[in-house]
Formats: structure tokens, sequence, C-alpha cells
């Protein structure tokens, strides 16, 4: 196959945030991998992106002139959609219900339009992360095909006999350097896969589909349901149910967290509770920054979507369906509200503005923890984003 352009369709981008503040769509994490990694596995191609240019001098954007698969960035792979992309012809597109899909074609200066010469109707299912919520809603799929690409005609590490094992033993996976000690495995709702280095203390309660990728840490007692992603160098414990981390954040201790996204160098404190079921029972409704409001959902439950860089305090209390932008820092007693911009901080008291001068200090030494630097690039990223949320402020 040619080269894979992972294209950002402005609106869905929008839909996405405030995790796409910081990434293309494409670096999302669905399941074990981002939707980025699943092409490339499934294809063998290399991949970049089409995406926003403040972001393209961290990511991998398109060189000009490459005869290229230009796919929406929002779009799980199928054998059916590849089977479909490969049939086109240069100049064609590939469309279902109006929207496009797939384009053959070369990579232009930026601002070009890519007009097809022809379109094909995609008669098939097309599977696609296009609000937030639907990042944990197919994460049980995407997490047990993962799954069973990852450990085709592999073999898992060794798992120690300290551990109680529920269901399939095939269907738990360790990468190499994995330790999992004491703990209590339910593969009957789906696999459990443990990435390489990463650790799960004794007394953890596992019930897949589960994935705890590399260098991540389950910490001691831990209760974890299906369909829950613990991304690369995250820190768990509590209970976690239906949550997607995308990685390099923690939720170390007591607390429960639900149908719930957490994107990357977040903290949430001891303590701290996120509903994800209202008292009445009924249709969640979410902030939506499209429409600039909250919007409906059609979901009973749904709870934290909280943006890279984003803190709470010790025993702070989320609203059902709460969604905080990227570098935000919440704490203090009482619900809050359901909707925090980026770069504030405070409580129900009030919220101020967060000087990026602040925010820098402290990113650099969050991501120090991790061996990891605020470069010049990222800084001039959250330049542009704090820029873009002053829309969204109260």
């Amino acid at each position: 196959m040619k080269k894979i352009i992972l294209v950002d369709d402005p609106t869905t981008k929008t839909d996405l945030l405030p995790l796409t503040y910081t990434r293309p769509v494409a670096d999302l994490r669905v399941g074990i991998t981002t939707i980025r990694e699943k092409w490339e596995r499934v294809t063998g191609a290399e991949c970049f992106y089409l995406t926003d240019d403040y972001l393209c001098d961290k990511f991998n954007c398109a060189p000009e002139g490459t005869e290229s698969f230009f796919i929406a960035g929002n779009l799980l792979p199928t054998s059916r959609l590849l089977d479909a992309m490969e049939k086109l012809n240069p100049g064609e597109e590939l469309v279902k219900d109006g929207k496009r899909l797939c384009y053959r074609g070369f990579v232009k200066h930026r601002g070009e339009e890519y007009n097809a010469s022809s379109s094909v109707d995609f008669d098939d299912e097309v599977i696609a992360v296009n609000y937030l919520y639907d990042i944990f809603l197919l994460n049980d799929m995407a997490l047990k095909e993962d799954f069973a690409k990852i450990t085709a005609d592999r073999e898992s590490a060794p798992l120690s006999d300290s551990n109680i094992v529920i269901g399939d033993r095939s269907l738990i996976f360790l990468e190499e350097g994995a330790r999992v000690e004491g703990s209590f495995i339910n593969t009957t709702g789906g696999p459990v896969y443990v990435g390489r280095d990463a650790e799960i203390m004794e007394g953890s309660c596992l019930r897949g589909s589960i994935a705890v990728c590399e260098h991540s840490v389950v910490n001691m007692g831990t209760k974890i349901y299906g369909a829950t992603t613990v991304g690369p160098w995250c820190k768990v414990g509590g209970e976690l149910n239906n949550v997607v981390m995308i990685g390099y954040s923690n939720k170390a201790h007591d607390g429960f967290l639900g149908n719930a996204v957490v994107g990357e160098w977040c903290n949430i404190g001891a303590g701290c509770v996120a509903s994800n079921l209202k008292n009445d029972y009924t249709e969640i409704k979410l902030w939506n920054y499209n429409a600039h409001r909250f919007t409906r959902t059609g979901l009973q439950f749904c709870g934290l979507m909280m943006g890279d860089h984003s803190k709470a305090g010790i025993n702070t209390m989320f609203n059902t369906a709460t969604v905080l932008g990227v570098g935000v820092n919440v704490y203090g007693s009482g619900f809050q509200r359901n909707f925090l911009a980026s770069f504030s901080e405070g409580s129900r008291a009030g919220f101020t503005d967060v000087p990026l001068s602040k925010f820098f200090e402290v990113a650099r030494r969050v991501m120090a923890r991790r061996g990891c630097e605020l470069t010049d690039v990222d800084c001039r990223i959250f330049e542009h984003i704090n820029e873009m949320a002053h829309n969204f402020k109260y």
C-alpha cells in the first residue's frame, strides 16, 4: 500500500476537543493502541498526519508530492474498508452518507483542495470516533481486536502461580518484563493485556477486557472493570470501570472513575470521585465545543472527560459528564462545574486564568518525573491553545 495520510476533519476534530487540542485525531488511544498504530499494523504502511498547522512541528505531517491514501483520521480500520480502499484509482474517493472516508491522490501544498474525479459508495459498516464518549463506547471492541492482532502467533511471558485466574488463561498476555503477583484475573468478559515492564501489584482485581500498557503500574488492591485501558506510563488505584487513559497520567489512589477518558500528564488526587450516572437516570448532556453548549448524548452513563495536563486536588467531586479542558487545576469541596475551560484554576468559589509561565513551570516538573522534556515546540502549541481557549471562558 502507498503511504497513508490520516486527515483531521475540522468538525470532527472540534467535536473531540479538548483531547484534540494537543494531538491529531488519529493519535487518540482506543483499545490497546492509537488509531494511527492500528493503521500501521494492518497495512504495514508509513502513516502521516494532515492536521492543524500548529501541530505539524510535533507530529509527522505529510510531505508534498507523495502518492497516498488520505483516510479520515477518526476511522478504525476494518477488512472491508481496506479492500475498498485498495480498489480506488488515483483521483477517486470512497464515501458513505456523503462523507469522505478515503481519497487516493498526491499530497498538495497546504490549503489546496483535494477534489475527487469520481466517488465510490461504501456499503458496509464504518467504525469511527466521532465524539468523546465514542472512545469508551468502542473500547471493548477495539481492545479485543488489538489483543488478537498483537498476540497472534506469540507466546506470553509466564504468569506467576501467585495469581488466581478465572476463565481462559490464554486470554492473558504478558509482555517481556511485565510483573503480576497475587492478583485476581477474570477473562470471562474479555482478554487482559499487560505491556512491557508494567506492574500489577498484589490484591488487585481485574475483570477483562483490560489493557495495562508499557511501564504502567496498578497499585495494591485496585479494582478494574472492563473495558478499561491504562495507557503507557500511567499509575492507577481505587476503582475504574470502562476508562481510557491515553498515557502518562495518574489516578493512583482510592476513588471511583467510570465511563471516562483521561488525556496525558493528568493527575487525579486521592479520594476523587466522578459521577457517571444522574440521580434521575435521565439522558446525559455533554459539553460540545462545536455547539458551544451542552448537547444530548443518548447515553445514561458518562463520566469525566479530562484534557491533557489537568489536575484534580484530593477529594474533588465531579458531576456526571464533566469536561475539563487543557491545563485545568481544580480543587475544593462540593461538585464542580460540568465544563471548565482550558488554563483555568480554582474551585466552586471561583476560577481564574492560569498564566502560561506558571503552567510551563508545573508541566516541566511533571514531565521530568517520567524522564520527558517540555520542548519549545510544546510551548508554542500550548500558546496557540491558550489563544483558542479564550473563546470558551466563562
